[in-house]
């Protein structure tokens, strides 16, 4: 298993949800604090120069997890629920420009809360937005060898799709090979009667796995037990990123060296 913390870039919004900003500076920290890797939170492909991206990542003996899409969402409010060919479209594009991004970083893409919410559409109708976007992305995808990573994200914060067994059920109907979950720890505390058993459990659904602690705070700050869920993802020989999505507090290096320290050892035990 591969640990990764969550970046942006310094002009992301307030409301970006990373641990470090500045791309150069954040993958050098992150990889002097012991990290294999970062997840790169963009809004649209052209807030990263590949050629410095690459040049940052070769120093630092650093790979991209994954790239996350938060943004699409907060910042411009798209959805791939959302009925208006307008707006499909122009997500659409943006998704297309960061699955090329990712071809050559990370081969991966989170869909978080930009996969929509069902709001006061039929829930079926909903759905069937989504699979249809879904397959178009993983068709392109494919063809790079990217895979698409859907994250349940609980009910406080959208409508559909909360927990890890409503993302199996969707994964089933968008059938796709490149069409994976993301699960993160702090929505399953929330949503799923398990962690650990739950994960391994749906493990062959799973590509990529997001840790923070009960209270959205760096592993080992709440009540969350990492050594539980660790355990379990390796009796089903889970090889992945774990990335650490968790809130910047006290201040972001005091949690990101929380984070690496806390799962470390639980890792190489």
């Amino acid at each position: 298993m591969k640990l990764s913390v969550a970046i942006a870039d310094t002009n992301a919004l307030p409301s970006a949800f990373v641990v470090f900003r500045g791309i150069g500076t954040s993958i050098k920290k992150a990889a002097s604090m012991g990290y294999d890797g970062v997840e790169l939170a963009l809004k649209c492909a052209e807030e990263v120069d590949r050629d410095l991206l690459s040049k940052w990542l070769t120093e630092s003996d650093m790979k991209v997890s994954c790239i996350s899409t938060g943004q699409v969402f907060a910042d411009m409010g798209l959805m791939f629920t959302d009925a208006d060919l307008e707006r499909r479209a122009k997500v659409r594009d943006i998704f297309k420009d960061i699955i090329d991004l990712a071809a050559d970083f990370g081969r991966m893409v989170n869909v978080g809360r930009v996969r929509g919410r069902i709001g006061s559409k039929p829930k079926e109708q909903a759905e069937q937005l989504f699979i249809e976007m879904a397959r178009q992305l993983c068709d392109y995808a494919g063809q790079k060898d990217v895979t698409m990573i859907l994250e349940p994200v609980n009910r406080y914060e959208i409508d559909f799709v909360n927990s890890v067994e409503e993302g199996v059920e969707l994964m089933k109907k968008v059938d796709m090979p490149n069409m994976k979950l993301m699960p993160d720890v702090f929505h399953m505390n929330i949503e799923d009667t398990t962690i650990g058993k739950e994960l391994a459990d749906n493990i062959d659904y799973i590509a990529y796995i997001h840790m923070a602690d009960s209270n959205r705070l760096a592993p080992g700050w709440g009540h969350t037990d990492f050594g539980d869920i660790i355990c379990n993802l390796k009796q089903v020989n889970y090889d992945g990123w774990l990335s650490a999505e968790i809130l910047p507090k006290p201040d972001p290096d005091s949690a990101a060296r929380q984070a690496v320290q806390h799962l470390r050892p639980l890792i190489d035990k």
